[in-house]
C-alpha cells in the first residue's frame, strides 16, 4: 500500500490528535505521551497501523519484533497487517524458555530485556517497533538481542519520537522511522 501525500498527512494529523500529554508521569519532570486515546479510537488506531505499514521500504520483514509492552500492541497489529510473524521482547522472567538477556538505560532509569534463544533463525529479516523513541536504550538493547540471534535488522519503527533527546544520532545500524516527532 502506498498512501498519497495528502492522505498520509491527514492520517498523521488524525493520529497525533489522539495522543495526549500527561505531565510528571511516571516521575516529576517527564511529560508522558499517552497513546490510550489513540488505542481506543478504532479509526485512529487503524490509521497508525496503515501509516507504519506504508513506511516499510525494500524487502518486507519476516518478523516484527515488539518490545514490552506498548510495542506489543503496534507490533502484533502491524505483523498481522503485512502477513509477518510477531516476536515479543520482554522484561526479565516473563518468557518460559531459554533466553538471551540485555541490560540497558532508558529515559528514567535502567531495565533489561529478554528474547527466546530460538525465536528467530539466522538471517531472519526483522523490524523493531515500539510506541516511543526517547533515548534509544530499549531499541538498541532489542537490536543487540536480535544480532545475537543472527537476525537481519531492516529498521526501527516508532509511533512517536522525542527528537530533542537525539537518540536517532546513536542508532546508525539501521534506518529509523517515526511517524510523529516532538
Amino acid at each position: 500500500m502506498s498512501l498519497a501525500s495528502h492522505e498520509r498527512t491527514a492520517k498523521i494529523a488524525q493520529v497525533e490528535g489522539l495522543i495526549r500529554d500527561i505531565p510528571d508521569f511516571p516521575k516529576p519532570g517527564i511529560i508522558f505521551k499517552d497513546i490510550t486515546p489513540l488505542l481506543g479510537d478504532a479509526a485512529g488506531f487503524k490509521a497508525s497501523i496503515d501509516l507504519l505499514a506504508d513506511a516499510i521500504e525494500g524487502p518486507m520483514p519476516a518478523y516484527i519484533v515488539g518490545t514490552e509492552s506498548r510495542g506489543f500492541i503496534f507490533g502484533a497489529a502491524l505483523a498481522h497487517h503485512i502477513g509477518a510473524g510477531f516476536i515479543p521482547v520482554r522484561k526479565p522472567g516473563k518468557l518460559p524458555a531459554d533466553v538471551h538477556s540485555c541490560e540497558y538505560e532508558l529515559e528514567y532509569g535502567t531495565d533489561a530485556l529478554e528474547v527466546h534463544r530460538d525465536a528467530l533463525h539466522k538471517g531472519a529479516r526483522t523490524l523493531i517497533i515500539d510506541d516511543l523513541l526517547a533515548t534509544g536504550g530499549t531499541a538498541r538493547a532489542t537490536s543487540d538481542l536480535l544480532r545475537r540471534l543472527g537476525a537481519e535488522m531492516l529498521g526501527y519503527f516508532f509511533l512517536i519520537e522525542l527528537s530533542f533527546l537525539k537518540a536517532r544520532e546513536r542508532m546508525t545500524d539501521a534506518p529509523v522511522i517515526s511517524l510523529i516527532q516532538y
